[in-house]
């Protein structure tokens, strides 16, 4: 008894593409055609980049530099969380322009349905991620104004003691940045500041006297408060 040994039937590769091309042949009615074209719309709010090809560099730059003006970065955290702000509020401020494209070019208002969620979506992901970016910058730019502040208040103090001792000071001799005008100029606003308030004090504050007569105030120089 012979056996005969059937060959496979062999499928070349070229063959598999042409049949596989008759079930994918993409969109062939025109409605099907134009929410292709709405799916491969290129918005870029995800991209590395905060600016298409298609916008223009200058309005970018001026739009950064309003950023800048405003919150003013001292450091290089601030520089980064401001340029993260204001890449932050382009795509935010492009997202109302591609709506309108969307409607632009597409007679049908409920084809439109997929596109405008997925853009409503990306609207609230930047949106709070703008919101996350301002309260980090506002709170590290609080820290950076206290110490500030502080170590501005500090260097009057020695100030005003090396002048009371007769002993020449510079800033650096304590580590301070500040320049010395800096601080005789804030020492000068501290005192003043210390003896209005102690004017404020006397005239509105403090009981009156048995004769009437208000309280003798001092022409000397009030110390600088720790306050």
């Amino acid at each position: 008894m012979t056996t005969s040994h059937q060959q496979p039937a062999t499928c070349p590769r070229a063959a598999i593409n042409r049949a596989n091309s008759q079930h994918s042949t993409g969109p062939r009615t025109p409605a099907g055609k134009q929410r292709s074209s709405l799916n491969a719309l290129r918005h870029g709010l995800t991209a590395a980049s905060a600016t298409l090809p298609t916008e223009d560099p200058a309005a970018y730059q001026h739009h950064c530099r309003q950023f800048f003006h405003e919150y003013k970065p001292a450091t290089p955290t601030e520089t980064q969380l401001t340029r993260e702000l204001a890449d932050t509020a382009w795509r935010l401020n492009r997202i109302p322009v591609l709506e309108a494209e969307l409607f632009s070019q597409s007679p049908d208002p409920q084809s439109l349905i997929p596109q405008l969620a997925t853009l409503g979506l990306h609207y609230q992901r930047l949106s709070r991620q703008f919101q996350r970016t301002v309260d980090m910058l506002r709170e590290v730019q609080s820290e950076r104004g206290e110490r500030e502040r502080r170590d501005l208040k500090d260097a009057a103090a020695l100030l005003e003691l090396h002048k009371h001792r007769g002993i020449p000071w510079a800033p650096a001799d304590h580590g301070f940045v500040f320049s010395k005008s800096h601080v005789e100029a804030h020492a000068q606003r501290l005192m003043g500041l210390n003896e209005s308030r102690h004017l404020e004090h006397v005239l509105f504050h403090m009981q009156p006297s048995a004769n009437n007569q208000p309280p003798a105030t001092s022409n000397q120089p009030l110390a600088i408060s720790s306050r």
